[in-house]
């Protein structure tokens, strides 16, 4: 006996059976619409090493998580199925913030890694290149402070954050991956992988420049690694360098050998200081440009930072798959 089913109740049957689709798609809709990242402003404490005894300094920095990644949108399902996202740190060269940071963090944005790019002057009160510290040792707390804020992020896997520094940046990366910047600032806090653009190689384990001798207590010791992976990216009319030879030099510097397998130099040619910032050419003034130079002749040699739009964004991509592969 076939039981008649009341027309309102039919109704409303067909209703859900054509609403819910509906519904799902819109929601499905929301999740992979989301295309922009998920920005916060964020501070954390860093010593002060130019004080005596050290104090302490407030670091500003913006996190970007990829899209979709918030947990702002209804994706219980996409939430479900998540793990701990890698991360990256941004430091900024000595002009400091400028377009570098949000070019790189875009397209890792993209691919799934979150980013930290912090503002190392801010928190000094520092405005540029002719405003910055004596010697980039006094920022190497900033950047094991940003690794530890990240570790206590419960979305980020502390084991998967990288560091990714141009020229000033740079040198706090190469320190980062140094064994000796990493026990003393780090703790046992390590970076899973380290991007240096253009970071004065010629300065690491050098007794002739005098500033950064004794390389150890300097912050220019290069010798034993974390083991970590390490791409170096310069250009060959780099006016610090002069080209991507101190940086290959370095590999051979390495005491233990297996450190030499992790690190890749890749030199970009006819690339000058900072290709990749993509912003009107400058010439600029610094004593330690051309080698350090200037503690020869008394003249304080100029850097001619020119983009290079092709190969900035082959250096982006090339970093973008490093993290990937390592993170």
């Amino acid at each position: 006996m076939i039981t008649k089913m009341p027309l309102k109740f039919v109704f409303v049957c067909a209703l859900l059976w054509f609403v819910s689709p509906v519904l799902q798609a819109k929601s499905n809709k929301e999740c992979n619409d989301r295309h922009t990242p998920d920005i916060t402003f964020v501070e954390f404490q860093s010593l002060n090493l130019e004080q005596s005894p050290p104090g302490t300094l407030t670091i500003k920095g913006k996190l970007k998580l990829p899209p979709g990644k918030s947990g702002k949108l209804n994706c219980a399902k996409l939430k479900k199925s998540e793990k701990k996202m890698p991360a990256v740190l941004i430091l900024h060269g000595s002009s400091g913030i400028d377009a570098r940071g949000d070019f790189y963090a875009r397209e890792l944005n993209a691919q799934g890694i979150a980013t930290l790019e912090i503002d190392m002057w801010e928190a000094r009160g520092l405005v540029g290149e002719q405003d910055r510290p004596q010697l980039p040792i006094f920022t190497y707390p900033d950047a094991f402070a940003a690794l530890a804020f990240l570790s206590t992020q419960g979305n980020i896997d502390p084991a998967r954050v990288g560091i990714l520094g141009f020229s000033w940046g740079g040198v706090v990366t190469m320190a980062s991956a140094e064994e000796l910047y990493a026990d003393r600032f780090g703790g046992d806090l390590r970076f899973a992988a380290h991007v240096a653009h253009y970071p004065l190689c010629y300065g690491y384990n050098n007794p002739a420049i005098p500033p950064l001798n004794p390389s150890d207590e300097r912050g220019t010791q290069w010798l034993n690694l974390t083991g970590a992976p390490v791409l170096i990216q310069i250009g060959t009319e780099d006016d610090y360098d002069n080209g991507a030879e101190h940086c290959r030099s370095l590999i051979d510097g390495l005491i233990d050998p297996n450190d030499q397998d992790v690190v890749e130099v890749v030199a970009y040619e006819g690339a000058f200081h900072a290709w990749d910032r993509l912003q009107i050419p400058i010439t600029v003034l610094d004593p330690f440009a051309d080698e350090g130079s200037i503690f020869m002749t008394g003249m304080v040699p100029s850097v001619n930072i020119i983009p290079d739009v092709d190969q900035a964004y082959e250096a982006r991509k090339k970093v973008v798959r490093f993290f990937r592969r390592n993170l």
